[in-house]
């Protein structure tokens, strides 16, 4: 369940952060009520899912998540240009990502692993 809160968190961030740039520096209030809603909701929900996975992990996978989506989304609706490079970038973002959850494990794992070192 930390996983899919990390998730659900990493795409807020996304959401966020389009909706700070559509903001225009806090001056439209639609997208700057957007903003401030997603980023409470996003850093609730990594803090709920660092309870329990490591914040290295769990802070490296909300941003790298969330920034693949948001330059995904940027793509998509023509804010930002399409590249191969821009990519292939994104897939190794992704693929860091998935590494991190696959080596990832928990607080308590990590403190198991510390106690056979003493």
């Amino acid at each position: 369940m930390p996983w899919l809160i990390l998730l659900v968190s990493a795409v807020l961030e996304a959401v966020w952060a389009t909706a700070l740039g559509m903001s225009g520096g806090f001056t439209r209030p639609l997208p700057t009520a957007v903003f401030a809603v997603a980023v409470v909701a996003s850093m609730i929900g990594l803090g709920q899912a660092v309870r329990t996975i490591p914040i290295g992990t769990g802070y490296a996978v909300w941003v790298g998540v969330g920034a693949a989506l948001t330059v995904t989304w940027a793509m998509l609706t023509g804010a930002e240009a399409v590249s191969a490079p821009k990519i292939i970038f994104l897939l190794g973002i992704v693929g860091a990502v998935i590494g991190l959850k696959l080596v990832g494990g928990t607080k308590d794992s990590a403190a198991e692993a510390g106690d056979d070192l003493r």
